[in-house]
């Protein structure tokens, strides 16, 4: 998932299996887990504690504003057969 600030700070280069591992790695680890930056960065490959917390921090903030309105929620298109994009539970 590319947000638009994710996508605006090319020093923060995240994979797309590094964004999966990151987003099971926060189901994983509440806010109230100790030590829960070091616990994330180690489920996410390549990804130090301060880097997963930048990512997480910048994810909150585009969530803001995308709620705000302040950045429109994108309008997907439905597919080419009339049916329209199914997400399950777990985000698939």
């Amino acid at each position: 998932m590319a947000s638009y600030s994710l996508s605006r700070n090319p020093g923060s280069s995240w994979t797309p299996i590094q964004n999966k591992q990151f987003e099971r790695a926060l189901a994983l680890y509440d806010k109230d887990t100790p030590d829960r930056w070091q616990n994330v960065a180690q489920a996410v490959e390549g990804k130090s504690a301060d880097e997963v917390k930048r990512h997480y921090e910048v994810l909150v903030k585009d969530l803001d504003h995308i709620e705000s309105g302040r950045i429109p929620v994108p309008n997907y298109k439905s597919g080419g057969n009339g049916s329209s994009i199914q997400v399950n539970s777990a985000g698939f």
